[in-house]
């Protein structure tokens, strides 16, 4: 692998930030420290203070949400951050000094390990499973018009795929490159090295795979457990993997270095952090953990089998300390296993989690603990039942009015959806709507100015089209000519009383919009939406 593209500091769309005529020449930041500063003060992290961990719709201020779950990752992505920078074999890879890396690496898996859950849906890790299962079986739901059940059964397969595998790495990639609109749909415009180390699952299929499928995939490249790239990011997906040169010679997608140890700060961040919920709400007792340890031969068992006998203090203090020791053996393991396994994880040949590679089996203790303990309590079950409802409910009442025949239904409903979500949706589908639109088009009554408009306006498009095919061997996408036909080809359209709207989008960004917009809810926001429009609540 390429070190010097690994960490790339270019960006999919070329940055003001390097114009020496804007004022930002004057940040003395590096690339990824603007890339830290863009993340930390985006809406998208920002509502994740009220996305689910564990315990969804909770009202105790002590149990984690999304949000102080993604700071503890970011906490110990610093840290491996730190080990990588005063690693021999990152220096001597990377060709730079110590203290040249402690600008650069710790800060790239702050960002990574920040957004790592940002495309999760409201309700936790079960949302994902509803929002699948509901498109799986679409085509049996009698809550919705047939032409929405015909409209999403002719979507070709990679399509049907965003959503019937529907995946919050998936819609993280989709925030970050574009949901976060400004003024283009380039999104946050994070750097290269960002955004292939947030590639968890490195993978783009334009055919059916089965779950089963998968698990045998993934056996083979821990890159392809899941659906990992949706259709409509299929374009920035590849400029990230020939950026960062992620492609082997056998043409198979391989994950980059540091993803590996993002995926290690969340799931200790998770495995250990989970287990604290579930004794704050006295789901685990200090008894658990010794049952759980008491098999155990190796060191860290001892030690937290020691820690549960202390009669010097009372248990919270106990849960305490069992976390400090945890934390600290498992990002211990997980970095001597990326140390020593980094040759192969450049070849791509090495496909455990970090933890999991550990012969005194802690991550397994752990897993099951949470599994017996905490994911099958009444609590849980009940609140997931509670976010089932909702979110089908949603997805029932958007799809029903949006594709309803009578456009008074839609006109009702697409104001409720943010504005900036239909804005993305129109800009990534737009070279297809102003091909189609300009072929309805009829002349006959046109005035002498709208004329002259229409006739200038086939040129815009032709133009308008050559500049998307560009920006394919563009290494960093200059989109100043691109806004510029863009706001006059809109323009144009209006002038000759065809202004693009909502039901000029095909039917697969429909369908987009209205995932983009449930899946970007908080737990209390899906709530009391749900509850306005299926007239349960009146403000």
């Amino acid at each position: 692998m390429n070190w010097e593209k690994l960490l790339s500091e270019q960006r999919i769309r070329k940055s003001s930030k390097k114009d020496p005529n804007q004022a930002l020449r004057k940040d003395i930041r590096n690339e990824f420290e603007s890339d830290l500063g863009r993340i930390i003060y985006s809406p998208a992290l920002r509502r994740m203070h009220d996305k689910t961990q564990v315990f969804p719709l909770t009202t105790d201020d002590n149990i984690h949400t999304r949000l102080t779950h993604s700071n503890e990752v970011m906490s110990l992505g610093y840290t491996f951050g730190l080990k990588c920078a005063i690693s021999k074999k990152i220096q001597d890879r990377t060709n730079k000094t110590e203290s040249e890396l402690f600008r650069i690496i710790p800060v790239i898996l702050q960002s990574v390990c920040l957004i790592h859950d940002i495309g999760n849906p409201p309700f936790g890790h079960f949302a994902e499973d509803i929002i699948a299962n509901y498109f799986n079986e679409i085509k049996n739901n009698p809550f919705i018009p047939k032409d929405a059940i015909s409209a999403f059964e002719n979507l070709d397969n990679h399509q049907k795929n965003d959503f019937i595998h529907f995946d919050g790495n998936a819609q993280g990639l989709r925030v970050v490159t574009k949901l976060q609109y400004l003024d283009d749909i380039f999104g946050l415009n994070l750097t290269y090295s960002i955004l292939g180390s947030y590639l968890k699952y490195p993978n783009y299929y334009a055919v059916e795979i089965s779950n089963d499928k998968r698990k045998e995939l993934k056996k083979r490249n821990i890159g392809q457990g899941k659906h990992g790239v949706f259709y409509s990011e299929k374009g920035f997906y590849e400029k990230i993997v020939k950026e960062c040169i992620l492609k082997k010679a056998s043409n198979e997608t391989i994950r980059h270095p540091l993803c590996f140890l993002m995926e290690a700060a969340d799931s200790i961040a998770y495995r250990v952090m989970d287990i604290e919920d579930g004794f704050s709400k006295k789901y685990v007792t200090i008894e658990d953990f010794e049952e759980a340890f008491y098999k155990s031969s190796s060191g860290i068992a001892k030690e937290i089998l020691k820690i549960c006998s202390r009669k010097d203090c009372n248990d919270g203090n106990k849960i305490v300390f069992i976390r400090i020791k945890l934390i600290d053996y498992l990002v211990n393991l997980a970095f001597e296993n990326f140390e020593t396994n980094l040759e192969k994880i450049e070849k791509g040949t090495y496909h455990k989690e970090l933890i999991e590679d550990d012969e005194n089996g802690i991550d397994e203790i752990l897993k099951k603990i949470c599994a017996t303990k905490i994911f099958n309590t009444r609590e849980i079950n009940y609140l997931e039942t509670t976010g089932y409802s909702v979110i089908t409910g949603l997805l029932n009442h958007y799809i029903s009015q949006l594709f309803h025949s009578k456009k008074g239904f839609s006109n009702r409903s697409l104001p409720l959806i943010s504005c900036s979500i239909r804005e993305v949706a129109l800009e990534e589908d737009l070279q297809n709507i102003i091909e189609n639109k300009y072929k309805k088009i009829t002349n006959d009554n046109f005035t002498e100015s709208q004329q002259s408009n229409y006739k200038k306006l086939k040129q815009k498009i032709e133009d308008y089209i050559q500049e998307i095919k560009s920006w394919e061997s563009q290494e960093e996408i200059d989109h100043k000519e691109w806004k510029r036909l863009k706001k006059e080809i809109l323009e144009d359209f209006q002038d000759l009383d065809n202004a693009i709207d909502f039901t000029d989008l095909s039917d697969y960004y429909k369908f987009r919009v209205i995932v983009d917009f449930i899946s970007g809810m908080t737990d209390k926001f899906a709530l009391t939406h749900y509850q306005k429009i299926s007239g349960q609540k009146i403000d």
